[in-house]
């Protein structure tokens, strides 16, 4: 086994070796400008760019025409929250988001609000997912875009996305989805789930860091776009820049490879992780599931350990790569404000852990981890005095601490 053992999956993937080996002559042998249409370099660049563009909207039933490269998710998230946003000003300036949205759409639409537009979050339960029925009441005539991400980076909650769906064509709303976490897990079929924009990225499901994607439909109803990037009018027009060939083939072919190996590939995984969370239980006691139980991403596992600060337990576990937050607000010591929002108090906020397991996690990894975690939390816990109290039947809401 190589250390520390890799169970961060949501954070980043590595690059497949298939990916990789069909990248790298395009770094080299075939290195022309997709955009230089007057010889066979750009020429062949160009056939590999729409390869690519075929691939990945393969993988969650759109057309290429349908599909927008970007520099990763949160360019795409931009592109589609700002792109409608200025597009159909003149129709209306509301926009409705979940609270617990990746930053990438949480700061876009903070922006949009300093600008004039009004912001509304949609409520969520305990798991996560969002309520359908507040969703509809909250919708108005101004009511241009709602944004809700497929599933949640953090806990793994899978919303219900068709339906969301459904409701946005009834009232006549364009939905965007972040479906970073959720493409190559599960299922992805714009046209039946009704989703006007999603945004993906290839470094979640083993392609190369800095591409992106955006699907933006074409077709009842075709979407258009104000551009955030101005330049040569690439990609028709919403997306100005050299395409990055290399990245994109990559992109087109990690896409492949998760249409053809997801089935397959999901059993395993999240026996694997089914396998380590019986272990935990089994084991340990105060030990709490964030998220939704079986509505989830099949590689997802977030626990909180009572009486266990999760910055604590990573120390004491140095040989799992694992998260006590998302990736990208890791530096803060604020607990996660996607558990503070499903209403996990502060104390079991601070003791969570997120296990993601991927393609490439072994059986034996699983057995070091579950000894590892349980044997982690038990000698924290012999030296927490709380957890002590805890046992001895004492509320320790009821304990006036005095400070000296």
């Amino acid at each position: 086994m190589k250390f520390p053992i890799y169970l961060d999956y949501h954070a980043t993937t590595p690059v497949d070796p298939e990916v990789l080996r069909t990248m790298l002559p395009y770094f080299t042998e075939v290195f022309g400008n997709a955009a230089s249409r007057n010889h066979e370099y750009g020429w062949t660049a160009e056939g590999a760019v729409e390869k690519a563009r075929a691939q990945v909207a393969n993988l969650i039933g759109a057309s290429d025409k349908e599909i927008i490269f970007t520099s990763g998710a949160t360019e795409s998230n931009n592109l589609a929250i700002q792109g409608i946003a200025e597009m159909y000003r003149e129709k209306g300036n509301h926009i409705i988001v979940s609270p617990i949205e990746h930053k990438a759409v949480l700061d876009t639409v903070e922006a949009l609000e300093r600008k004039g537009y009004k912001i509304s979050y949609a409520e969520i339960d305990n798991t996560g997912r969002v309520k359908l029925d507040k969703l509809r009441e909250m919708m108005t005539d101004q009511t241009i875009l709602v944004s809700i991400m497929f599933a949640n980076n953090e806990v793994g909650s899978i919303n219900p996305v068709a339906e969301i769906g459904k409701l946005c064509k009834e009232k006549g709303v364009f939905f965007h989805t972040d479906a970073v976490q959720a493409v190559g897990k599960v299922k992805i079929d714009v046209e039946a789930m009704g989703i006007d924009l999603l945004s993906i990225t290839a470094h979640k499901i083993y392609g190369p860091k800095g591409v992106g994607a955006l699907y933006v439909r074409r077709k009842n109803p075709r979407v258009r776009l104000a551009p955030i990037v101005h330049g040569g009018g690439h990609e028709r027009g919403m997306r100005s820049g050299t395409l990055n060939v290399a990245g994109i083939v990559g992109f087109g072919k990690a896409c492949e490879v998760a249409g053809r190996v997801m089935a397959d590939e999901m059993t395993r995984i999240s026996g694997m992780r089914d396998r380590l969370w019986k272990a935990i239980q089994n084991e340990l006691d105060e030990v709490y599931l964030n998220g939704h139980a079986t509505e989830r991403l099949p590689n997802n596992l977030n626990v909180s350990f009572a009486y266990v600060e999760g910055e604590s337990l990573m120390m004491a576990m140095k040989e799992l790569a694992v998260s006590s937050g998302s990736a990208c607000t890791s530096a803060s010591l604020e607990p996660s404000y996607v558990l503070k929002a499903l209403g996990v108090g502060e104390d079991l906020a601070h003791t969570s852990i997120r296990f993601s397991v991927g393609r490439f996690t072994t059986d034996e990894e699983i057995d070091y981890a579950i000894q590892k975690t349980i044997s982690a939390v038990k000698k924290l816990r012999d030296l927490s005095p709380l957890y002590e109290m805890a046992k001895e039947g004492i509320d320790l809401k009821s304990v006036e601490w005095t400070a000296h």
